[in-house]
This record gives structure tokens, C-alpha cells and sequence, in this order.
């Protein structure tokens, strides 16, 4: 069957009760033929999503009506294997404190993720520049420098995409700093191979699986791509949701004003992050 994922706006929420409705939707799947997987609640922002195989969009609404009466928002069929990318699971995690006498409540996260790209300047003249041997070693360097960053900040590759690649964290801090120390890695790399140096643009933006009417993380998505193509080499940008959601020591970052991004009705504003002060 299809997997879906739908979002609620439901104001007032507690994380108690969108388990409760989790547990009466798992009551009802069988009736209507459907597998409620999991769920992620954003309390802070009052939305909840969850991942269902189902039918179609007319039973999953039907369902959560009769189990609870919070029809969804917003319904869109994903792609488990991305669900999973982005998110980091597509079932249930584990319950906590699921001792003698005690159910133990299901950890769940908001589902709120940063999502950063990163883009290897010249990648595409590696080969003219120094051969194909060397530009194919160059390129696993760039891989090594990255993941290494990434396995170190709790970040999820989502993609290789040729000459970048495309990862999602759950926490702003965890993705600033993974970008810091990603441009701190090129650097400590380009002092020692100075005859071979490489450069790394990132873009960093922030937001909810399902926007309204959007494709999964598609602004964040979009636009983290965008200020990455934005950013010089040895740079990182980023949008005023992530400086929002900052919570670290203070940030050192520069204004760069409100910027026109092509696939954006609207001007952005972008801050660079001073990453060489940190």
C-alpha cells in the first residue's frame, strides 16, 4: 500500500494527549485497513504528523474522524526509504521506562529538522586540473572531511549529490556546529595540501516535514539549496529560522540583508555565520 504522512494543526496540544490519539488510531487500523506506523508532535509549534500505509488520503481521514476527530491538515503520500533519510525512523521508536506496573510513554521528537547542503567548488574541473586519479581521491577526501562532521554532530546523509551532499540534523545546534567544523577541517586540509586546495560552500535552512501544501521539507529543502548556491566558497549562509532556533553560546554571524533566491517569491533573509571567530 502507499505510505502517507499527514499533518495536524492542533492548538493547545499536549504531548499526552496526541499519544492517547496515537493509541486509538492503532485501535481502529484494522477496521479501516490501514497501519498507522508512528508520529512525531512539535508542541511548540502544535503540529503533529504521522506515517501511515494506507489505501488512500479518504481513509486515513475517515479513520482519524472516528478514532478521535482530528482530521488532518494536510495528507501526502511520501516515500518511506526519504521519510526515513530525513527522519530517522519510520515506526515507533522504543517506549522509556516501560517497567513493571508502567506502560512507559514512546519517545518521540518533533519532527522539526535543519537541513544543510554543501557544494565543492570546481569539482566539475577537478579532472582538467589535475587528472582523472587525482580528482577521483580529491573528491573521497571531500566525502572523508564531510562525514566525518557529519558522524560527529548526529547528522543524516540524506544525499550524495555529485559535488555536495545533502544532510538533515534534528537540532540547530548540531548543524551549525557540524558546518563550522566541516570549514575547519578544509581549512586544517588546505594548509597542509596547498598546492590542492579545496573549498566548501553550505547553505543551512530549517523547518516541518509538511509545510502547508508542500512536498516533504520542500521549502526547507529548496531553500537550503539555494543559500548554498548563494554562499562564496569557505562560507557558510544561513536563513533567520535557524538563527531563530540557535540556543548555543553566542553565535558570531553577519546580516547580510534581504536577499532575492531564484525559486522564491519573496526576499530572504540571510546571515552568514563568522565561523572563523569560533
Amino acid at each position: 500500500m502507499p505510505v502517507y504522512m499527514d499533518r495536524h494543526y492542533i492548538e493547545g496540544a499536549t504531548r499526552h494527549a496526541i499519544a492517547d490519539a496515537h493509541q486509538k488510531d492503532l485501535a481502529l487500523q484494522e477496521r479501516y485497513h490501514v497501519k498507522f506506523l508512528t508520529y512525531w508532535f512539535d508542541e511548540v509549534r502544535c503540529t503533529a504528523f504521522c506515517l501511515i500505509e494506507a489505501p488512500n488520503r479518504e481513509t486515513i481521514e475517515r479513520a482519524h474522524n472516528e478514532a478521535h476527530g482530528s482530521v488532518p491538515n494536510e495528507v501526502r503520500e511520501v516515500d518511506s526509504a526519504v521519510v526515513d533519510a530525513f527522519l530517522g525512523r519510520i515506526k515507533d521508536p522504543p517506549r522509556v521506562d516501560a517497567s513493571p506496573g508502567k506502560s512507559g510513554e514512546i519517545l518521540i521528537d518533533s519532527g522539526f529538522r535543519t537541513i544543510m547542503f554543501t557544494d565543492l567548488k570546481d569539482s566539475t574541473l577537478m579532472t582538467t586540473l589535475y587528472g582523472d586519479a587525482k580528482a577521483l581521491h580529491l573528491l573521497h577526501v571531500h566525502n572523508a572531511l564531510t562525514r566525518n562532521s557529519l558522524n560527529a554532530h548526529q547528522g543524516r546523509e540524506i544525499k550524495h549529490t555529485g559535488d555536495g551532499i545533502m544532510a538533515s540534523f534534528a537540532s540547530v545546534p548540531d548543524a551549525v556546529g557540524c558546518a563550522i567544523a566541516i570549514q575547519k577541517a578544509f581549512t586544517a586540509y588546505n594548509q597542509e595540501h596547498a598546492e590542492t586546495p579545496l573549498y566548501l560552500r553550505i547553505g543551512l535552512s530549517a523547518g516541518e516535514p509538511i509545510e502547508e501544501h508542500g512536498d516533504l521539507f520542500g521549502k526547507a529543502v529548496q531553500l537550503a539549496a539555494r543559500l548554498c548556491a548563494q554562499a562564496e566558497p569557505g562560507r557558510i549562509l544561513i536563513d533567520q529560522v535557524v538563527l531563530d532556533q540557535w540556543s548555543g553560546k553566542q553565535l558570531p554571524f553577519s546580516d547580510l540583508g534581504e536577499v532575492t533566491l531564484k525559486g522564491f517569491d519573496h526576499a530572504v533573509r540571510v546571515y552568514e555565520v563568522q565561523w572563523m571567530h569560533t
